[in-house]
């Protein structure tokens, strides 16, 4: 079998499994949704990354020494129904790359990132993948089991934070902006200060 170097080289309208994912040498940085090729938006922003080393100084911080452990992207993340058992990788169809996530169950984390559902994860949004983790991934993370999911909004400094709840759907649980403190439902000890976070975007 070729090896698979460039993306043209795919099938668009096959269906991949995460076995097929690990053996492919892209350029090219995509995700497997559904076993479909989700090619990913071109290199973050500046303003995106700021406030992505922003959110992971703090995170990197407060978990540290913890038993939940913090992963910033890139960081493979493979997803199934949460009523499955952890599954072979021929069986996963769906991996994606959260700019940032925390992961409470050790036996989730192998070598090749986490086979399961995060606690937490946290999206940062821009133009060019809005839809996706509004809409596809916010499906994703509620089959999944993904305790808790946050947007991140750089344009409007601000954050929706929705909780997993016993229905297995998703709550809008706060909508955090300008100079409030996010502090996520599993760990209300931490409070993140969105002046801090949203301070070097305003720079752009």
């Amino acid at each position: 079998m070729a090896k698979i170097t460039e993306l043209s080289q795919l099938d668009a309208n096959q269906t991949y499994s995460y076995a097929d994912y690990l053996t492919w040498r892209l350029k090219e940085t995509v995700e497997l949704i559904k076993g479909k090729i989700m090619p990913m938006s071109p290199a973050p922003s500046v303003g995106h990354q700021r406030i992505s080393a922003d959110l992971s100084g703090m995170l990197y911080n407060f978990f540290k020494h913890k038993k939940c452990q913090f992963f910033a992207a890139p960081f493979d993340v493979r997803l199934y129904d949460r009523k499955k058992s952890i599954l072979q990788n021929r069986d996963i169809v769906t991996v994606v790359q959260p700019d940032l996530c925390v992961v409470c169950n050790p036996d989730l984390l192998d070598k090749q990132g986490c086979n399961g559902a995060p606690d937490w994860i946290i999206e940062i949004l821009s133009k060019g993948n809005s839809k996706r983790e509004m809409q596809i991934k916010y499906r994703l993370y509620q089959e999944s089991g993904v305790q808790e999911y946050w947007l991140v909004y750089p344009e409007h400094r601000a954050i929706h934070q929705f909780v997993l709840m016993e229905n297995g759907q998703y709550q809008l649980q706060n909508m955090y902006a300008e100079d409030d403190k996010a502090t996520p439902a599993l760990f209300p000890e931490l409070a993140i200060d969105l002046i801090e976070v949203f301070e070097t975007w305003a720079e752009q």
